[in-house]
């Protein structure tokens, strides 16, 4: 079973400004109302902790692996509920320069494995706000500054 959620919003404000606040993972607990949490060294290939907590959902903490990170463009990671192919997502933030001051910022997750059926509810509603959430205050901050 698989599920994809995709989410995107325009941001009045460059790429370089929206990706600083994007990886500023030590003021997610200060703006972030759904990734509470990015620790550990933010590179291809590397475990981090992160924990998220949708909206009027159980929060998880889980351990993926940073599948891609290029300034200014995209940041991808790799997750799993105990083991692969129970429940994994593939959690991604794109960044579209649209070349006149603007960034279409694309927050999307690829949920594979058995119990995916099971969280289906809780991904279009909780989960799918949860993105919604954070990228309208990513585009408050961005655009603030």
């Amino acid at each position: 079973m698989t599920k994809e959620i995709k989410t995107e919003i325009l941001i009045n404000a460059t790429p370089q400004k929206v990706w600083a606040i994007l990886t500023d993972f030590e003021n997610y607990p200060n703006w972030n109302p759904f990734i509470k949490l990015i620790k550990g060294q933010v590179t291809v290939g590397n475990t981090i902790t992160a924990r998220m907590e949708p909206p009027k959902a159980s929060g998880m903490t889980f351990k993926p692996k940073i599948l891609a990170f290029e300034t200014n463009k995209e940041f991808c990671w790799l997750g799993h509920l105990l083991f692969p192919g129970l429940f994994d997502g593939e959690h991604k933030f794109e960044l579209i320069d649209n070349k006149n001051g603007t960034t279409t910022f694309m927050q999307s997750e690829k949920f594979k494995g058995i119990l995916v059926l099971l969280f289906l509810k809780m991904l279009d509603h909780n989960t799918k706000n949860g993105f919604i959430l954070m990228n309208q205050k990513l585009k408050e901050l961005a655009e603030q500054k």
